[in-house]
């Protein structure tokens, strides 16, 4: 009586299941789909050509090292380096027998000249290397170097072979061809440790401990930095370089300086460094005179500040913010006076000593008026709360603004030269800057439009964000950040001010210390300071 299964519903779909799926493991999945072995000259692995080429003999002495030209290049290669220490003991033995024969038939040969020369070689060799052993404590070596070049096409498989070889005779390398043996040489060539014997024979050459020293392979001019950023890639080899400008024990400081002719692509670089920043969480600020970075701004949920005619945003140029210096330091007051001296060198052209003493007069006066004092305590309003006196900074609108200044200056005939020049800011085409602050900095990238400025009055615009964007940075010195200074020989080229250049020369000196970074983007010419 024949049996017959029942499959369920369920054990019927399972097996359903298996078939399509079929029987793959991880192997299968990184296995090539087919390897053509009958050509002698190269191998083709999945519409892939390799050839492979065999390091037979080197310079007797060799003082440079061997692979750095190769490694440099671009071409598509892999290079296998293997090593087999030999037993001293033995390499010595082996040594004194030799050098006794080759003695002996030095004196009695009858040979030509050049077959004399020769065994005198391996002689004066000989002798050198047990020397080595004995005396210097050196160690001997088998070397085997092998070199795998691949490539999509035929044609420029051998225009890189060619190019291989002859790289390898200028610096005093022999080569051959691994026809025949192209199979044994790709598997030396992959992470498997394989060197088989057939290959082993041509490739056999002895090298001493000091020797191996020729041999170094890790160094090509890459740069990779653990935790760095794509940045580019090596024009000389193509390899990727990540670099990670916060690292102070690799650099001294995250400040960069980018030049270029127009449209050489400075501007796309900085939008590069500024994505892949904030991809890791970087707080970011940038001073955009073109209105270049809204589009980037917005994509990537930043907060964009304009500052124009037309526009409804604010800063005031003479609030004292909280953050403007560090906790436990003092000296608010004193800290804004310095960095508004150089706004007003700005504004009313460039000032002597007489007149910088003049306008700090007219400075501590305005201050005065809205009760601000040298004293730190004077920016604190105490409230009570709970029967409990707590100290809160001072609001925007508790501070000054340029009309406050502009009232003082007209006090008196010496700083009335002063007011005139001030009527802009306070009545004229620029009278947005005669505001109290109504804006928030708390995203981690922040975009200054300072387009609508005009030509003429960038350099206001760009003075009045790097000194706000400074006093954010100095808030947190553990956290990273950056401030993106673009166009920067507006600030400093066309004005040729020494307090405006003295000013962003501190941001650029001190900067790293804040955890921060500085980049400049020039097209014009750009003194280092």
């Amino acid at each position: 009586m024949r049996k017959i299964k029942i499959f369920n519903k369920k054990e019927k779909n399972n097996s359903d299941e298996n078939f399509y799926l079929g029987s793959v493991d991880s192997k299968d999945k990184i296995s090539p789909a087919y390897i053509n072995l009958q050509n002698p000259k190269y191998i083709e692995i999945d519409n892939i050509f390799y050839a492979g080429l065999i390091v037979t003999n080197y310079y007797r002495e060799q003082s440079d090292i061997l692979l750095k030209t190769l490694i440099e290049t671009n071409i598509n290669m892999n290079i296998s380096i293997f090593y087999e220490k030999q037993d001293s003991y033995k390499a010595i033995k082996d040594l004194t027998y030799h050098i006794g024969n080759v003695g002996v038939e030095l004196k009695e040969s009858n040979q030509n000249k050049q077959d004399i020369d020769i065994a005198a070689f391996t002689y004066n060799d000989a002798k050198y290397i047990r020397k080595e052993i004995q005396v210097n404590n050196e160690d001997l070596y088998f070397l085997y170097i092998y070199i795998n070049v691949y490539s999509e096409d035929t044609k420029e498989l051998e225009y890189f072979l060619n190019k291989v070889e002859g790289i390898a005779q200028s610096k005093g390398m022999q080569t051959r061809r691994a026809n025949f043996r192209q199979e044994e040489l790709l598997t030396a060539c992959l992470p498997l440790l394989e060197n088989k014997e057939i290959v082993k024979s041509a490739a056999r050459r002895n090298i001493l401990t000091s020797g191996l020293l020729a041999t170094y392979p890790f160094i090509s001019s890459t740069i990779f930095d653990k935790n760095g950023i794509f940045i580019g890639t090596n024009i000389y080899n193509n390899s990727l370089v990540f670099i990670d400008r916060y690292d102070t024990q690799k650099y001294k400081n995250a400040n960069i300086c980018i030049f270029g002719t127009s449209g050489a692509g400075k501007s796309f670089y900085t939008k590069l460094l500024i994505l892949r920043y904030k991809l890791i969480g970087m707080t970011q600020y940038i001073i955009d005179p073109e209105r270049e970075y809204n589009y980037l701004c917005e994509k990537l949920k930043g907060t964009q500040i304009k500052i124009g005619p037309n526009s409804e945003t604010y800063i005031n140029i003479l609030e004292i913010r909280k953050e403007s210096i560090e906790d436990g330091e003092s000296g608010y007051l004193a800290t804004k006076i310095g960095k508004l001296i150089g706004f007003f060198n700005l504004v009313f052209g460039e000032l002597n000593e007489e007149e910088k003493a003049l306008i700090e007069e007219k400075l501590i006066e305005t201050y005065k008026l809205k009760n601000i004092t040298f004293d730190d305590e004077s920016l604190y309003n105490k409230i009570t709360k709970n029967n409990k006196i707590k100290k809160e900074f001072k609001k925007s609108n508790e501070m000054p603004i340029l009309e406050d200044l502009y009232n003082v200056l007209g006090k008196t005939e010496n700083t009335k030269k002063f007011q005139i020049k001030l009527i802009p800011f306070v009545k004229g085409s620029m009278k947005f800057f005669n505001n109290y602050t109504n804006i928030e900095l708390n995203n981690s990238l922040i975009v200054a439009d300072i387009y609508d400025l005009g030509e003429d009055n960038l350099k206001y615009g760009m003075y009045l964000f790097t000194d706000i964007f400074w006093d954010k940075i100095k808030e947190n010195r553990k956290e990273k950040k950056a401030i993106y200074l673009d166009e920067i020989w507006r600030l400093i080229g066309v004005t040729s001010n020494k307090e405006v250049a003295s000013f962003i020369y501190k941001i650029f000196k001190t900067i790293r210390k804040y955890g921060g970074s500085r980049s400049s983007n020039n097209t014009r010419h750009f003194r280092h300071l």
